[in-house]
């Protein structure tokens, strides 16, 4: 693929420039030939820029891009179709070979669209859909009340042209709802996404402005005349425009959001159905109260679908946010807060039921060596796999009943429900060969009194800790026995105060 370039080159950047101010002449030249053989020119000039533009910038998906700029080929052959019915056969009859064209623009439009969503979308997004759904009945309402219907009730028309007339409004809605998922898509909105659909919007608007107008004139004026122009010019710019490379390649899942615009968009899709029936009332028109109705009901339905959605979406949030309140976010273990609630909870029920239980802490020797040897990516590897090996023992040793958390840096806490000490030590001697690296770790060990609250209970597994530290590590010691080997340290060093060799620590 070619470098990617952030701007037009001079060449379309005087193009678009000449052809915009062409533009602004076709509304202030008088109705007749000179008009209309000006704003058929612009047309084609800018079907030719945009094949231009496909070719030289080579997209990596550019179906896409070919269908879009088909359908806008096919739109002006209609409109030099109609041209050269006009102005060289001096006719203008309607059925007519421009309304094929114009026909087939509309689905290859569509079909432009449905494969940019197919290359933006990156994943199932099923609220995308329902969001599309919503804007896309509450329009097809609108069209029916005063483009379809007014279409099909007119008696000086014949039963072709009706139902021709009415496929141009069918054709409408059907751009629209591939449009509204395309906004709905992941992905950046670059610049020429944003011409796309610039150029796409000011097409339907000028295509249903023409269709309303003309059921009481002929004639849709200049400026809906300029406006098709304009949605040309939009179209050739996106395809002129580096950045339309970047719009077919795949986006990953974005992350769940509903802006307020989003909001606000089907909200008032929601409301057509009311709005337009307040309208009639108002109006004095005619009510199409089973459109009104069956729009109402569709809309409800796809609304509560499209609540469930935001619900089960909220749920999933709100387990994950318990997900990560309880847990450490390195090793996955139950963090501090976790650890603390289940002590209390099994401190409870081994007073209720007069089973024991023992509390283990357990800290990593030269942790801090190791980072300074290894560095700190090493050191919270070694962290990560410390923890699942030690899961894996404990798990397989005390059939699952066993908490292990991660209490803080490299410090771990062991609850044993239904263990003495003396059979809580053994179960963290048991770790002592799955610690991983080589590495080696102190523990002590407290078993629970009957009495004590938690914090008493910790601190003294912690002053064993403390303990088989100062005893030369590599060791797990029982509360009782840490306060032995305390004050054999204290006596050695007090020793040593008096002159007196010093008994060496482990």
């Amino acid at each position: 693929m070619p470098p990617l370039h952030t701007r037009l080159t001079p060449a379309a950047r005087t193009f678009l420039a000449a052809a915009a101010l062409l533009t602004v002449l076709v509304p202030v030249l008088p109705l007749g030939l000179w008009r209309d053989a000006l704003a058929t020119s612009l047309s084609v000039a800018c079907v030719v820029a945009m094949a231009v533009g496909v070719a030289r910038h080579r997209p990596r998906r550019p179906l896409a891009w070919w269908l879009v700029t088909a359908g806008v080929a096919c739109w002006v052959a209609g409109d030099v179709v109609w041209f050269v019915q006009v102005w060289v056969l001096d006719t203008d009859p309607f059925p007519s070979p421009a309304d094929v064209c114009y026909l087939a623009a509309y689905v290859l439009l569509a079909a432009g669209c449905w494969q940019f969503v197919r290359a933006r979308r990156g994943g199932r997004d099923r609220e995308g859909l329902v969001d599309s759904a919503i804007v896309t009945v509450g329009f097809c309402l609108l069209s029916w009340t005063f483009l379809m219907r007014p279409t099909l009730a007119a008696v000086d028309e014949s039963v072709l042209a009706r139902v021709l007339g009415t496929a141009y409004p069918l054709g409408d809605v059907l751009l629209l709802a591939f449009l509204v998922r395309l906004l709905t898509t992941n992905g950046g909105r670059s610049t020429a996404f944003r011409l796309l659909v610039a150029g796409t919007v000011t097409m339907l608007g000028a295509d249903c402005a023409y269709q309303l107008v003309s059921l009481d004139s002929d004639d849709g004026g200049a400026v809906l005349t300029a406006l098709w122009v304009v949605s040309y010019l939009f179209f050739a710019a996106a395809a002129l425009h580096p950045s339309m490379r970047s719009l077919t390649d795949a986006e990953p899942p974005a992350g769940w959001a509903f802006t307020r615009g989003r909001l606000a968009a089907l909200t008032v899709a929601s409301l057509l159905s009311p709005g337009t029936l307040l309208v009639q009332l108002a109006l004095g028109l005619h009510l199409e109260t089973w459109a009104v109705a069956l729009s109402s009901v569709v809309l409800f339905l796809l609304v509560v679908l499209r609540m469930s959605g935001l619900v089960r979406h909220l749920q999933e949030q709100a387990g994950k946010l318990a997900a990560l309140a309880r847990s450490d976010a390195l090793t996955g273990l139950p963090n501090r807060r976790t650890s603390d609630a289940e002590l209390e909870r099994m401190r409870e029920r081994a007073g209720c039921d007069g089973t024991p239980l023992s509390l283990a802490m357990l800290d990593l020797d030269h942790f801090k060596a190791f980072n300074d040897t290894f560095g700190h990516q090493a050191g919270d590897r070694l962290l990560v796999e410390t923890g699942a090996a030690w899961r894996t023992v404990l798990t397989a040793s005390t059939g699952g009943d066993a908490v292990l958390a991660r209490w803080g840096g490299e410090e771990f806490v062991v609850l044993l429900p239904g263990r003495d000490a003396a059979s809580a030590r053994a179960a963290v001697q048991a770790l002592r060969p799955a610690t991983p690296a080589g590495q080696t770790f102190s523990a002590g060990v407290a078993q629970w009194d009957g009495r004590e609250d938690p914090g008493a209970l910790v601190s003294r597994a912690d002053a064993a800790l403390y303990a088989a530290k100062t005893a030369g590590r590599d060791r797990v010691l029982l509360a009782d026995e840490g306060e032995g080997a305390g004050e054999r340290e204290a006596a050695g060093h007090r020793a040593g105060s008096r002159g007196e060799p010093a008994q060496p620590v482990g």
